[in-house]
């Protein structure tokens, strides 16, 4: 087998791999050779067909077998060799397209390297991470907006409004007949909560406790129930109590609402609550400034085809998020502005940059880690949760969506355990102006 090369320039390769044919020839008589003892064939034993039969019922399959695994192996020795790493799926095609038994197999490789990226000193790398410490006013207004969710109601006299809360009999008929699901008694309803059949809150607004009411509704063409969709109904109400909203009071009862054991227990949780969100805010504070001094000290030359792959999906995602109203893919190509490949070099250089320091430092993403992010991920989908785990488990590009923004905050965390990190306490309208402008960037 000869490796001989046709292209060095930069980061671009081509390799010219020749394959004798009689190191084909011989693969495929191996392979023969170890079939032969299992091999039934009519008219004869197993294990008793000749050689001569079997090269001529299966040779051609194991011929393209014995190729495909000649190159695939000339291929790993040649990296191994070589210590390239291709920056992505290396392009193979056969250079002798007329090829016929008994010739020798010619296929072209080529790809782009990976680069060698130089080493950083991070000891000189200066950051600041922003600390705020939940005020006494912050955690009174998270009190005040729980009290809001958890208001209840207390009888009112005089005519419902909008907001307040019927408690109600009703009896629900269609052609004049009760319908199965269309009755109940004490039925508490906030009228204005679009919580039943379009225009049945609106016509009770305006009634008294001890007032009956025909409401009359048509059920929507596509309700889940198919026996009643598109039918016209009447609802006979009675308005036992009408009720006003009124704000839980902030207490120890309101606290046991929210699972709390007391007021002072609530005040703890939401203390912890808003601690995580300040630090989760200035975590991205301190990371844009660490990535920012990264892209300034380290350069090396980038796969164009990495950087391309990115400029791409950037103005993909930009355009789409421009166009929200175009769900699919089927529109023009989006052309790549040199703002756009701006970014993408900064992102490949700095995702290379990251990968290169987390694989020679040994940084990896654990079992327990990542089973942590596909719960928190399947929360996002109520109900589905088992459906989303395996879809997980299955699709390989799926988890390492998962997985590489894990392994990334890891060697953050690396980079700054070595950088020089100033702790640097701020109030909560700071550090929101500092998460603002990384929006706007």
């Amino acid at each position: 087998m000869q490796v001989t090369e046709t292209l060095n320039e930069g980061l671009k390769r081509g390799y010219t791999i020749k394959v004798p044919a009689a190191d084909l020839d011989a693969k495929v008589d191996q392979k023969l050779v170890e079939a032969q003892p299992e091999i039934e064939m009519k008219g004869f034993r197993k294990g008793k067909v000749p050689m001569a039969l079997l090269k001529k019922q299966f040779g051609q399959r194991l011929m393209g077998e014995a190729m495909q695994e000649s190159i695939d192996g000339a291929m790993s020795r040649h990296f191994e060799d070589s210590g390239d790493r291709p920056a992505m799926q290396p392009k193979v095609e056969m250079a002798n397209q007329d090829w016929k038994a008994g010739d020798d197999v010619e296929v072209a490789l080529s790809y782009e390297a990976l680069p060698d990226v130089p080493e950083v000193d991070f000891s000189n790398v200066e950051v600041d991470r922003l600390t705020v410490e939940p005020a006494e006013a912050d955690i009174q207004e998270a009190l005040e907006g729980l009290a809001e969710n958890a208001q209840t109601f207390e009888t009112k006299k005089g005519k419902a409004a909008d907001g307040d809360q019927v408690v109600i009999d009703f009896v629900g008929k269609v052609d004049g007949e009760a319908f199965e699901g269309g009755t109940a008694e004490d039925y508490p309803l906030v009228l204005g909560s679009n919580s039943f059949i379009p225009g049945f809150e609106e016509q009770l607004v305006g009634t008294k406790a001890g007032e009956e009411k025909a409401v009359e509704v048509s059920f929507p063409e596509q309700y889940q129930a198919e026996h009643l969709a598109g039918k016209a109904a009447v609802f006979d109400c009675t308005v036992k109590e009408v009720k006003k909203p009124a704000k839980a009071k902030i207490d120890d009862e309101m606290a046991k609402q929210f699972g709390a054991e007391d007021l002072d227990a609530l005040k703890g949780q939401i203390s912890e609550r808003l601690q995580a969100e300040y630090q989760g805010a200035a975590r991205q504070v301190v990371k844009r400034q660490l990535l920012d001094q990264l892209d300034g000290l380290v350069t090396f030359d980038l796969p164009p085809s990495l950087v391309d792959a990115e400029a791409q999906q950037i103005a993909h995602q930009l355009w789409h998020e421009e166009h929200p109203e175009v769900q699919g893919h089927d529109h023009e190509k989006i052309e790549p502005t040199e703002e756009h490949r701006k970014l993408a070099e900064r992102r490949v250089r700095l995702g290379l940059l990251l990968a290169e320091l987390g694989q020679k430092e040994g940084v990896e993403v654990t079992d327990a880690e990542m089973t942590q992010a596909i719960m928190t991920q399947a929360r996002q989908y109520p109900g589905q949760e088992r459906e989303f785990f395996q879809f997980i488990q299955q699709n390989q590009q799926a988890q390492q969506q998962l997985r590489a923004p894990l392994f990334e905050d890891k060697v953050i965390d690396l980079i700054l355990d070595r950088a020089k990190v100033t702790e640097k306490s701020v109030s909560k309208e700071e550090l929101q102006a500092e998460v603002e402008k990384l929006e706007e960037a």
